[in-house]
């Protein structure tokens, strides 16, 4: 067992605390089989009538996975078992999705990556004003992973295309309004629904009497155009609808996308279009697909220098547009590993 997560049983729920406050609960490979295991357990205890997660400190529910070994292991020149952490966190995805006890995401803070994917797929996710979703795994020449290949194509109006692309945020009333979110509560009142959590006899009851106004939806104030644009049939078409639509929003957007991995774009596009065909399972075989071809390539370990270790904002992507990208090259991303496929 490790420190970094944390598991009591309070009254007749489970509690899971995602214990590493100072990098922002990103979760480890640790974490995620502690999870997977914990979770296996309550589900067969009688005492255990729900679970809820939750992250310490103030500033993030998690963001995201901690990928600084993967760097640290390809620059030692580690490539055998590189997909492992990936493995066993996109079974827990699947876990965590078919989990017949109530399954409740306390978020607070920021919810990105790995963080999305112990909670977006749970039966019910909560939110406070100070939460912030993103995925943003295209800036650092990833995918957006964790199941996102089944929820995002599924958000209302395109919405989750948008994000998958553009990295882009959402609050609470956005959150609440794409179903990220199930319900919306007051930071104030979080201490006190976790406490009446413990004793619950009906979760939806009570998640209903916590329920919070969370004001204007921004994205979705715009949604026929987020729509419009990012329901278009091809990367191409997109950032032309951008270009010519030519509102702040919209010119924003498109250098947005344009300063993302071109290579990443592109697979996260065509993901979208496969997973919105797809069952969760068949997702997750997908993305374990996707994630084996990305750890053969440069483009994410350059992402994580630039962003994440050296800071200077400016990875040398290859190839370095998307005009520039191989169509034919893309389809080894979708083809099954020299690993296998994901099994459950």
């Amino acid at each position: 067992m490790t420190k970094d997560i944390l598991f009591e049983v309070r009254g007749h729920a489970g509690f899971i605390t995602l214990n590493r406050p100072k990098a922002l609960n990103a979760l480890t490979h640790d974490m995620a089989i502690a999870l997977a295991r914990q979770l296996a357990a309550w589900e067969t205890d009688d005492h255990v009538r729900h679970v809820v997660i939750r992250g310490a400190g103030e500033k993030a529910f998690c963001a995201g996975g901690d990928i600084r070994n993967l760097y640290d292991a390809k620059q030692a020149g580690k490539t055998d078992g590189l997909s492992d952490f990936f493995q066993d966190e996109y079974r827990l995805n699947q876990r965590i999705k078919s989990y017949p006890k109530p399954y409740i995401a306390l978020i607070d803070g920021i919810v990105m990556g790995g963080g999305v994917g112990v909670s977006v797929h749970g039966s019910h996710r909560v939110g406070t004003e100070n939460m912030m979703f993103s995925m943003p795994e295209v800036g650092i020449g990833f995918f957006p992973d964790v199941g996102g290949t089944y929820f995002l194509p599924r958000m209302p109006k395109s919405t989750g295309i948008y994000c998958a692309l553009s990295a882009g945020r959402l609050k609470q009333a956005d959150a609440l309004a794409t179903g990220v979110l199930t319900h919306a509560v007051s930071r104030e009142k979080l201490s006190e629904l976790e406490s009446a959590l413990e004793t619950a006899e009906d979760v939806d009851a009570l998640l209903a009497s916590f329920s919070a106004d969370t004001g204007p939806a921004p994205l979705m104030e715009r949604a026929e155009q987020v729509d419009r644009i990012f329901g278009l049939g091809s990367v191409g078409e997109i950032l032309s609808a951008l270009e010519v639509e030519a509102d702040e929003w919209a010119t924003k957007t498109a250098a947005t996308i344009r300063s993302r991995s071109p290579t990443s774009v592109r697979v996260a596009f065509e993901q979208m279009q496969r997973g919105a065909k797809l069952d969760f399972t068949e997702c997750m075989k997908l993305e374990f697909r996707i994630v084996n071809e990305v750890l053969r390539q440069q483009d994410f370990y350059e992402g994580v220098r630039a962003v994440l270790l050296d800071r200077d904002q400016s990875p040398n992507w290859q190839p370095a547009t998307l005009e520039e990208v191989d169509t034919k090259a893309l389809e080894a991303y979708f083809e099954e590993p020299d690993c296998g496929d994901l099994t459950f």
